[in-house]
Parts: structure tokens; C-alpha cells; sequence
């Protein structure tokens, strides 16, 4: 039975990380669509169980668990994810911390509930940035920790798992693509008639769905971090989910939201992050040093 050669417009998603994933694409207008579903959710189903912190068997958590000076062997995407955190890392000074997992758990924004006696110990707590205490062995495959660390991915993981869909779509011979989580997004070539995929960026304010701005993107990958969005609220106060690696606690100043272009999401997501602890000036000089580009940063309006 041969196919159509008429391209038509596809949507597919599914269940990923606490969200949903989505596949925007052209293909023919009778391919079929069952294949192409199971192996874009095998994709993100990946980076959940190696990168979860919700998992307790992730290879992440597997890995939290392990000796301080003893080599674990980790997956390659998970090594993969790693580096690039460890590179933005030291490039932001510390900006963008991946060895925030027992802060982020403690004020309610892993699997359990804010603790204020887990709140005190992460405020108190003495932290090595996770560049200088994780090693990496690329050529093995394998990581080992120096100090005790807990790492968490959740501001580079989504980012890594528009990238995975969007290496599927190529692998399935998808040339027109545009695939998000969140407010991470990744543009694979154009529209079938030469436009750029059209997104949408929301207005950080909490409780509107109302559009800030609109850009066209090909290949490319887009990435917004803010304080609207997740958080957790104790008391009649707000606490954004970007932790500040100084305090151990959320970020108290920060940009309302900041929108990253660069070449892969993971590094797009990652950098978004780094810029709302930075702020504005230090942000876009890092920014454009890794070769990426602010192409938005909302500053809270004064009341």
C-alpha cells in the first residue's frame, strides 16, 4: 500500500516528569501515528527513569546514594546531562546548581511536603558546588562524588527531554517538528511552506494565561524560566521554585520570568535558570558566552 505524499499537520503527546510532552509535526496524511507515538514516549520515559528525583531507583537517585570516592557507573544519556550541567555550572559560578537536591526537597518542591526542620539544615548547611565536587569519566561512563552532594536535574531535565524528542523525529525521518515540555520548546527545520513555528510566551503573573509575547523559531531551542509557574506558598508568602545557591533557600530577587535561545534545550533550560539567580547584567554576559541569547527578561512590575 503506498503512502500519500500530502503533508498534514500531527499532534501527539503524552505523560513526562509531572508534565506532559508534545510532538507538533508534518508527515504524510495516512502515515501511522501508533509507532510513532510509543517512540516518542520511550524517549522522555528515558530521562525520567534515569534523571528522576520523584524515582527512588532512578539512576540519579542510585546515584545520590552512593559513597562519597567510589566510581558509579551511570548511562550515557544521564552522563550526557551531567556535563552539560557541570559546564554551565562553573561558567556561572555556581549560578546554575545541580547540588541542590536536599534544599529543593526540604521546602516542598521534590515528593514531599516543606519541612521546617529540613528548611533550617538546608539554610545552615556549608555547600561545595557540584563542579568541584563531582568527577566526571566520560571515556568510562562513570561518576564519582568527592563530598557528599545531592544532585537534582529539574533545571536542565526537561530541556534534555525536548532534545531526546526531537532527535526521535529526525530518526524517524521527520523534517518539520516542533516538540515542548513545559515551557521548554525545540523547533526541528520550518513549517512545510517556509514559516517559522510560532510560539507564545504567558505574562509571569500567577493565575493569567494571558500572552507576553510571540516569536517564530527554527531550528532552535527556546527555554523560559520564572516565579509564577511552581512554587510553593507558606503563609500568604510565595517561594519561586529556582533555588539561590548562596542561601540554600528560593531566590528572594529575581527577573519574573527569562527567555534563553540556543542551539540544544538542555542548554537553553539550564541557562534560564543561571539568569534569574544572576540577574540581568551578569546573565547576558554569560548568555552570550555559551553562545546562546536572552531574547526576553521580564522584570516584576513595582507596586
Amino acid at each position: 500500500m503506498k503512502m500519500s505524499t500530502n503533508l498534514a499537520r500531527h499532534v501527539l503527546n503524552g505523560p513526562t516528569m509531572g508534565s506532559r510532552w508534545s510532538v507538533v509535526f508534518f508527515a504524510p496524511e495516512d502515515i501511522d501515528l501508533i509507532p510513532l507515538q510509543a517512540r516518542f514516549q520511550e524517549a522522555v520515559d528515558l530521562v525520567d527513569d534515569q534523571m528522576s528525583t520523584w524515582k527512588p531507583h532512578s539512576d540519579l537517585m542510585r546515584f545520590n546514594a552512593a559513597s562519597v570516592g567510589q566510581w558509579h557507573l551511570l548511562p550515557a544519556a544521564l552522563m550526557e546531562v551531567l556535563a552539560e550541567a557541570l559546564t554551565i555550572g562553573c561558567a556561572s559560578g555556581g549560578a546554575f546548581e545541580i547540588g541542590m537536591g536536599d534544599a529543593v526537597r526540604a521546602w516542598g518542591f521534590g515528593p514531599t511536603a516543606p519541612s521546617e526542620p529540613a528548611i533550617r539544615a538546608a539554610l545552615q548547611k556549608t555547600r561545595c558546588p557540584a563542579h568541584e565536587v563531582l568527577e566526571l569519566d566520560i571515556t568510562q561512563s562513570r561518576a564519582r562524588k568527592h563530598a557528599e552532594i545531592t544532585l537534582d536535574l529539574c533545571g536542565i531535565a526537561k530541556g534534555y527531554g525536548v532534545d531526546r524528542l526531537i532527535r526521535t523525529a529526525q530518526a524517524l525521518g521527520l523534517n518539520h517538528a516542533l516538540a515542548s515540555i513545559d515551557g521548554e520548546l525545540r523547533a526541528l527545520g520550518t513549517q512545510p511552506d517556509g514559516r517559522g513555528w510560532t510560539v507564545a510566551l504567558e505574562k509571569p503573573e500567577i493565575g493569567t494565561r494571558a500572552i507576553h509575547s510571540m516569536f517564530e523559531i527554527e531550528n532552535i531551542a527556546l527555554a523560559t524560566s520564572g516565579d509564577y509557574r511552581h512554587f510553593v506558598k507558606l503563609g500568604d508568602r510565595h517561594l519561586a521554585h529556582t533555588m539561590d545557591p548562596a542561601t540554600g533557600g528560593p531566590l528572594k530577587q529575581s527577573p519574573a520570568s527569562v527567555t534563553v535561545l540556543a542551539e540544544s534545550c538542555m542548554r537553553a533550560d539550564a541557562l534560564a535558570s543561571a539568569v534569574m539567580v544572576l540577574g540581568e547584567a551578569r546573565g547576558r554576559a554569560l548568555v552570550a558566552q555559551l553562545g546562546a541569547e536572552i531574547v526576553t527578561l521580564a522584570e516584576h512590575c513595582e507596586a
